[in-house]
């Protein structure tokens, strides 16, 4: 009878996880792996770099790049293969493809909202939000993030890792249940967040079963569970860039 029905799952994990936090005394127990994740992509940008720098559609070949690097996610598993997945992706046609929608929104666009993943994936997203700074007039980035550690998904400490507070006009934002400074995903406050951006972008499952219902968020994950892939309409490995309004 204590349970509240209306929390997300993403809002259901994250509560069993900080309980998992408190009984092992484990504040954050995949900091190595997400360290790792961190260090591989690291690695890998500088090819990806070149790579989008040399596209003639660098901001599609960007977006591309940032669904493949949602592949990283341990509660998924840890079978997935970073480069093979970026080598599959850059060829794979969109199973939802809004992506246009997405350029005319950025072009009228000064400041973003990104709903940030895992380690490892966000410097995927470094590439893209560079890619974006570069061809739009983005004055303000809102980079939210987990506010306490959760599986892999990433903490202000991961994305300071992966070079993104090197980010002109960017601002992070600790999100999760409420605890301590963070700000919780079903509060008033981060609607009005999201209500008040004039882009929100959304990567990764978790925040695609969090903010489906929201008003005009752009989704880029790849569909890796089937009950997520049903409810988009899709089959599991597609890749998607999809555009909500509100429900």
């Amino acid at each position: 009878s204590g349970l509240d029905w209306k929390v997300s799952p993403l809002e259901l994990a994250y509560g069993v996880h900080g309980i998992v936090r408190r009984v092992s005394k484990e504040n954050d127990p995949y900091s190595d792996v997400k360290q790792r994740c961190n260090d591989a992509v690291l690695r890998m940008y500088p090819a990806m770099r070149k790579m989008v720098d040399e596209s003639s559609t660098p901001l599609l070949t960007a977006v591309r790049l940032a669904i493949a690097g949602n592949i990283i996610d341990l509660g998924m598993g840890t079978n997935f293969d970073i480069k093979k997945t970026v080598v599959s992706t850059l060829k794979k046609d969109f199973r939802i493809d809004d992506f246009s929608k997405f350029v005319r929104t950025l072009k009228n666009s000064t400041n973003i909202t990104y709903l940030a993943d895992n380690a490892g994936e966000i410097v995927f997203d470094k590439l893209l939000l560079e890619t974006i700074l570069k061809e739009y007039d983005i004055e303000k980035i809102l980079f939210a993030v987990k506010g306490a550690p959760f599986i892999n998904d990433a903490t202000l400490e991961d994305a300071i890792d992966a070079g993104l507070g090197k980010l002109p006009g960017i601002k992070f934002i600790g999100v999760g249940i409420g605890n301590g400074s963070e700000i919780k995903y079903s509060s008033e406050k981060f609607a009005d967040i999201l209500a008040t951006s004039d882009i929100v972008i959304s990567k990764g499952q978790g925040n695609y079963e969090a903010f489906s219902s929201y008003r005009d968020i752009f989704f880029l994950l790849i569909a890796k569970c089937p009950v997520i892939a049903r409810d988009i309409g899709v089959n599991v490995g597609d890749i998607i860039l999809k555009y909500s309004s509100k429900k």
